[in-house]
């Protein structure tokens, strides 16, 4: 093992959530514990491998880059 976090998120499931605030595109954030919206700087936690696309359960994220 590398000890790196296995994907739980489905690629397919990846390819049609979308931000619940803009509808835009969302991607998986490097550590593989959040979502990431690009357009309104949010990340969605992953929590027991269940995405939580709740705009209040939201982390805002400063100075976003392609984490």
């Amino acid at each position: 093992m590398n000890g790196r976090k296995t994907m739980a998120i489905d690629k397919e499931l990846l390819e049609i959530l979308a931000c619940p605030k803009c509808k835009g595109d969302i991607r998986l954030n490097a550590r593989g514990d959040g979502l990431i919206c690009d357009a309104c700087r949010l990340m969605y936690p992953i929590k027991e491998d269940i995405p939580v696309m709740l705009i209040e359960e939201a982390v805002k994220i400063e100075g976003l880059g392609r984490s």
